[in-house]
């Protein structure tokens, strides 16, 4: 028994080992395509260069693979890896929070109060004195406020629960469908129509190190302190009922963690806009490979998020010669039938009961 599961912890250390080496190697993979291939050699003495010169990444008359590489495609490519990170972790917390395995991080209505926030700010100019990123920051602040209008909702008329989390997202979220409609519809604005629908579907184009110097600690620290909770996440899967009888009440936990992913979510729209479908499918496939626990379950999804964006990220740039597709195509055209494909051939269990 014992030497099962050794076996088994192994197994699970060496998934986590292999993704880390698969992120290393797909990151110098996507510096080195796009408008200019640069040779593995030429990357890789950058980054060592720029590592131990102790001199600002924006100096003067660095090269020009200096610049490619450092100002304009590793920002971008450490975005993708924080986004994919924390919406596969978002993901995993949500479908334990409303113990539904359909959800993501957007089903409570998250998303549609970002791109409420969003569509306001685009087509109204509402937020305009926060600065060149006010859209961004608009979306930011519609997603939070949201979370926060979910969790008011669910505890009218006594204390909320998983269903009633799930029916306020889905009440709240058709309300600030209506709302984005309404704003378009009125507005009579063409140009700002066109940019709400490329932001609706994602890009990390606009990558900067002073951004990634915010979101980072944000997602690395919520993915940690997500870890530590693997045990609640746990009971979550049993439970309420199940959960008091083992001494513990999940109402407080359920509500912390959903402001926590909110606030990952907040910060993705506003560095990435809406990139979607990753929060609902990484899950589904690491748990068909490491089981439900989400001791093992959060590291690995995370880790997987991170090289799943980071590689699609690479393929937007050289799908289409000189154009860039949008993140949120490419990931609903791959994911999908992958998804769909794993549903079918395995055997899988969401947990619980």
């Amino acid at each position: 028994m014992m030497m099962v599961d050794f076996l088994k912890k192994q197994g699970y250390l060496f998934i986590c080992l292999g993704l880390l080496a698969l992120l290393v190697i797909a990151l110098f993979w996507a510096l080195s395509i796009g408008t200019v291939k640069l040779p593995l050699v030429n990357i890789y003495n950058t980054v060592v260069e720029q590592l131990f010169s102790g001199q600002p990444i924006e100096g003067v008359d660095r090269g020009p693979v200096h610049d490619i590489v450092w100002l304009l495609r590793l920002p971008r490519l450490v975005l993708a890896a924080l986004v994919g990170m924390g919406l596969s972790v978002c993901g995993v917390i949500m479908q334990a929070v409303v113990k539904n395995p359909l959800a993501d991080p957007y089903i409570l209505g998250i998303s549609s109060g970002a791109s409420l926030g969003a569509t306001a700010a685009i087509l109204l100019g509402i937020g305009v004195a926060l600065g060149e990123n006010f859209v961004g920051i608009a979306a930011f602040i519609g997603a939070f406020a949201m979370s926060l209008g979910v969790l008011f909702i669910s505890n009218l008329s006594g204390r909320s629960n998983s269903v009633k989390l799930l029916l306020a997202g889905m009440a709240l979220s058709a309300v600030c469908g209506a709302f984005s409609s309404f704003i378009v519809y009125f507005a009579n604005n063409k140009e700002g129509m066109q940019t709400i629908a490329y932001w609706m579907m994602g890009s990390f184009a606009g990558a900067k190190w002073e951004t990634l110097a915010v979101i980072g600690p944000i997602v690395v620290l919520a993915v940690m302190f997500f870890w530590t909770q693997s045990r609640m996440l746990n009971l979550m899967l049993l439970g309420d009922e199940s959960a008091l009888t083992l001494g513990t009440d999940l109402h407080i936990y359920r509500q912390i963690y959903l402001l926590v992913s909110s606030l990952i979510v907040g910060f993705v729209v506003y560095a990435a806009g809406m990139v979607g479908f990753v929060g609902l499918v990484v899950p589904h496939v690491i748990r068909m490979l490491v089981g439900t626990d989400h001791k093992k379950l959060i590291p690995v999804s995370a880790l997987t998020g991170a090289v799943f964006l980071v590689i699609a990220d690479g393929l937007c740039r050289v799908i289409i010669p000189r154009t860039e597709l949008p993140i949120g195509i490419l990931i609903s055209l791959i994911g999908a039938p992958c998804f769909v494909y794993l549903m079918i051939k395995k055997t899988y269990g969401f947990g619980g009961n």
